[in-house]
Formats: structure tokens, C-alpha cells, sequence
């Protein structure tokens, strides 16, 4: 039976780990295209409660998540959470 892993992404909104297969930063060309097709193709989900998008996570269902705080500190909390410690 596979473990349901759960990160919180900022201001309460959580995601599935198991899901997530990359976060990255917006800024580049073809991230924002990415965030273009996946709002077009109503898989775009918007975590950022109308603050400036700072991490951008794609799933394996093709779901593009968007979130207000930096993806170093949304991978650190998947790392912690592996390891056992902290929230979760």
C-alpha cells in the first residue's frame, strides 16, 4: 500500500508528494508557456492568493500548481518530510 505523503505549498493549501515530479522558478520563457497551456487547458490551479508566483509544480497528471513561495523552501519541506521530521 503506497504512503500518502502530503507538502504544505503556503498558506494552507497542501499537495500530494507523490504527485509532484518538478518545481521551478516562473521566470524563464518556456516555464511561462507552460503555465500558458496548462491555463488554457484548465489544469492551471493557483496557490498564490494573488501574491507574486515564486514556484511553479508540476505533477504527473499534468496539473501545473502555482505557489507565493520560493521552490527551494517547498523542496525543503518535501526533504524533511521524507526524512521523517518536521510537519506532516
Amino acid at each position: 500500500m503506497m504512503e500518502i505523503k502530503l507538502v504544505n505549498i503556503g498558506f494552507g493549501n497542501i499537495v500530494s508528494a507523490n504527485r509532484v515530479i518538478a518545481i521551478v522558478s516562473p521566470e524563464s520563457a518556456p516555464i511561462k508557456r507552460i503555465i500558458s497551456d496548462a491555463r488554457e487547458g484548465g489544469k492551471l490551479i493557483d496557490a498564490t492568493y494573488g501574491r507574486r508566483t515564486r514556484a511553479v509544480i508540476i505533477t504527473d497528471s499534468g496539473h501545473v500548481v502555482l505557489s507565493a513561495i520560493q521552490p527551494e523552501t517547498v523542496a525543503n519541506r518535501f526533504i524533511v518530510n521524507k526524512d521523517g521530521q518536521g510537519e506532516g
